[in-house]
């Protein structure tokens, strides 16, 4: 708990069976998560036998495998049922480091922001913890296009440690979201579109053979869904053309301070 809110920690997990344990542990070592949710899409690995072995970790398994945005759809609704007041998403790849738990927390309790970002680019930490180049690269242009097309100012999109308050995810309607990974993106997007602000903190990130990664392909067909996500967003706003994503007309403009 922290300030009477409770903190759920949700971990969309695939193929993480090494890493889990040292993510687990930092995890309870921060004092304030109430409870932690593992959602399991379908591993090829041991996570689940692990996930299992650790204390009060609420273990939950799809029975086909429905992709990096059908595991947080799972996530946040489980988190939502189970009286989270706040959430946190953090992949269990050992990536991002949980220390940050407790500011990401207590930005959304004091009613500062209601979504925060654990930011790579922010004190330039992506290159030093070994992002690759083309990488870090493809990452500066996207945000550049989609601050531009969003009208935000985040260092960036796609990180994979956030923070939202329960408001939020009440509000959004995720269902009809992407499953796959530019789900994050068309989150994030309508987060703004809503009228929400959203804060981002400096993470130091690890890049090692364990922590999950997209390749090539997979990376090039996230950024042109981001970038299609900002385009339907700038039509919306514009009043040109509705979609599902952005349904209504925003009733504020979102700033973002960092």
């Amino acid at each position: 708990m922290y300030r009477n809110k409770k903190i759920v920690v949700v971990m969309p997990a695939f193929n993480a069976a090494l890493t889990l344990p040292k993510t687990y542990q930092e995890i309870l070592e921060q004092g304030i998560v109430d409870q932690i949710i593992l959602v399991d899409d379908r591993s090829r690995d041991e996570t689940v036998a692990v996930a299992k072995t650790l204390p009060g970790v609420e273990v939950h398994v799809h029975e086909v495998n429905k992709g990096y945005g059908g595991n947080q759809k799972t996530c946040y609704r489980l988190a939502l049922e189970a009286g989270a007041d706040i959430v946190v998403m953090i992949h269990p790849d050992y990536q991002y480091t949980p220390k940050l738990i407790p500011a990401m927390v207590s930005i959304i309790a004091n009613g500062l922001h209601p979504c925060v970002l654990g930011s790579r680019i922010l004190g330039g930490y992506a290159l030093k913890g070994g992002m690759p180049l083309w990488k870090y690269i493809s990452n500066r242009v996207l945000t550049l296009s989609e601050n531009l097309l969003l009208g935000a100012k985040l260092s960036e999109y796609h990180t994979g440690y956030r923070a939202f308050s329960r408001e939020i995810l009440e509000k959004l309607e995720l269902a009809g979201n992407s499953d796959d990974f530019v789900f994050d993106n068309q989150m994030l997007a309508q987060i703004l579109w809503h009228g929400f602000t959203i804060a981002e903190v400096s993470c130091p990130t690890k890049y090692f053979p364990e922590a999950s990664s997209i390749n090539f392909r997979r990376s090039l067909q996230y950024g042109v869904g981001c970038l299609w996500t900002g385009l339907r967003f700038r039509l919306a706003r514009m009043g040109l053309w509705q979609c599902p994503l952005f349904p209504a007309k925003p009733l504020v403009t979102a700033s973002n301070p960092r």
